[in-house]
């Protein structure tokens, strides 16, 4: 059994390949709503947010026997809880990276390399700002450019009630929260930029899949200064390897678990409450 990291709409298409190979797995999510759409699928799977411990007990708890990390390219401590916790138990560690994105160079983008040093940057250009990078990390630009009169912060993020709270708790104006879930195709993003009257836009880098190369060409078309966050660099350890494919990584996976079938001893299930919070769906 495979206990697979799944954040991104591609982590399912993943998980969807894996099962239809023969490889049994369940998927971890943060959210109902990505529990809803695997389990739509037929994959099952466990919801909460696993700590370094909590996943090490759920792979001892269940008899997983290697991790796959689908997760987000900028969920740098789920990566890091993944890559411990299967190291620890000696399971191999599997990384599917989605390739990046590269932009020429633009008088109007901006290139940085933390969510901190966007937030500055947005301070220094001022005018109307459009954050798209997420609740998250939602108070460092809050803490920036809220106050600031020269400035006009909308955030466009996921219709959650955490996300919801957090704009509350922050002091964002609910006339400035744009609450919907993409992809976005350029229609869309150009229609906002113009209805809040968007100068600057913060984005970051996360492939493809994350419709980012359609923001961020709308927007430096319309004449948007654009803040990219590049991705952040991680060396990825394990005995899995690090994939940017799908064909690749389920191979892998298909020849590690053979030789785990063939030569090593399965390990036996230690028994252990895991962290309260995980809810089964099959």
């Amino acid at each position: 059994m495979i206990l697979m990291l799944c954040g991104t709409g591609d982590a399912r298409e993943l998980a969807v390949l894996l099962a239809g190979r023969g490889l049994p797995l369940t998927a971890s999510v943060v959210t109902e709503s990505a529990a809803e759409r695997l389990t739509a699928a037929g994959i099952s799977t466990i919801t909460g947010r696993l700590d370094r411990e909590g996943m090490g007990l759920l792979l001892q708890d269940r008899g997983y026997r290697a991790v796959v990390d689908s997760s987000h390219p900028f969920a740098l401590e789920a990566h890091a809880n993944a890559m411990q916790a299967a190291a620890a138990l000696g399971l191999p560690y599997f990384r599917y990276e989605r390739p990046g994105l590269s932009f020429a160079a633009h008088p109007r983008l901006v290139i940085v390399h933390s969510y901190e040093e966007a937030a500055l940057a947005a301070k220094k250009i001022k005018g109307s700002v459009m954050l798209t990078t997420g609740g998250k990390t939602l108070e460092i630009f809050a803490g920036q450019l809220l106050g600031d009169p020269e400035i006009r912060l909308t955030v466009r993020l996921l219709p959650c009630l955490d996300n919801m709270e957090k704009c509350l708790s922050l002091g964002i104006e609910q006339r400035n929260v744009i609450a919907m879930q993409g992809p976005f195709s350029r229609e869309m993003n150009e229609a906002l930029f113009r209805q809040y009257g968007t100068q600057v836009m913060i984005t970051k880098e996360s492939g493809a899949e994350g419709s980012v190369e359609e923001k961020l060409r709308a927007a430096l078309d319309m004449g948007l200064y654009v803040i990219l966050i590049v991705r952040p660099k991680l060396d990825f350890t394990g005995n899995g390897g690090v994939y940017h494919s799908f064909a690749g990584l389920a191979e892998a996976v298909e020849a590690a678990l053979a030789v785990d079938d063939g030569g090593c001893a399965v390990r036996q299930s230690i028994k252990g409450r895991v962290n309260g919070g995980f809810r089964n769906r099959v």
